[in-house]
């Protein structure tokens, strides 16, 4: 099974390709000004897997960050285990054998991808980082979030 034959869109969760930070192979160059972009309507599975990537090493950026205390090592420790996870699951969903593997594996890309949210508020409520500084990560994160749950729906063939 293809990610492309479950009808991974970006659509689904209201993404641009200028707001997931790729250049996808599908995209039509800049827009003369006062033109609208051409919206896209797949990203395929490398996009996926490169974008996922590209997320894990922004969070071990972020982790090797933080500062050495106790605190932000058991956190930063678990931000990036699901983090990191959230790429490895996505390649593991990619190779599933049926539906319903391909939508249990992307249950565990939208728990993992929730969750790396959940330490990373913490982290800022803890005081241990600026919220500014996860900003772009908990969005990320959160877009990987509506691409995982779009991706279950369609594969399911509704919506929650």
């Amino acid at each position: 099974m293809r990610i492309a034959d479950c009808g991974l869109r970006i659509a689904d969760c209201g993404l641009r390709n200028a707001e997931c930070g790729l250049k996808l192979e599908n995209a039509a160059e800049t827009p003369a000004p006062g033109t609208a972009p051409r919206k896209i309507e797949h990203m395929n599975q490398n996009e996926m897997k490169q974008r996922t990537k590209a997320f894990a090493l922004r969070i071990i950026k972020a982790v090797e960050t933080l500062p050495r205390a106790r605190t932000g090592g058991v956190l930063g420790k678990q931000l990036l285990r699901c983090g990191t996870s959230v790429g490895a699951n996505y390649r593991a969903a990619c190779r599933a054998r049926s539906s319903a593997d391909f939508i249990a594996k992307m249950g565990i890309v939208e728990e993992e991808a929730d969750e790396t949210i959940y330490w990373m508020e913490l982290l800022v409520e803890a005081g241990l980082v600026k919220a500014a500084k996860l900003k772009l990560l908990m969005q990320e994160a959160d877009e990987l979030v509506a691409i995982a749950v779009a991706s279950i729906n369609t594969t399911r063939g509704h919506t929650r």
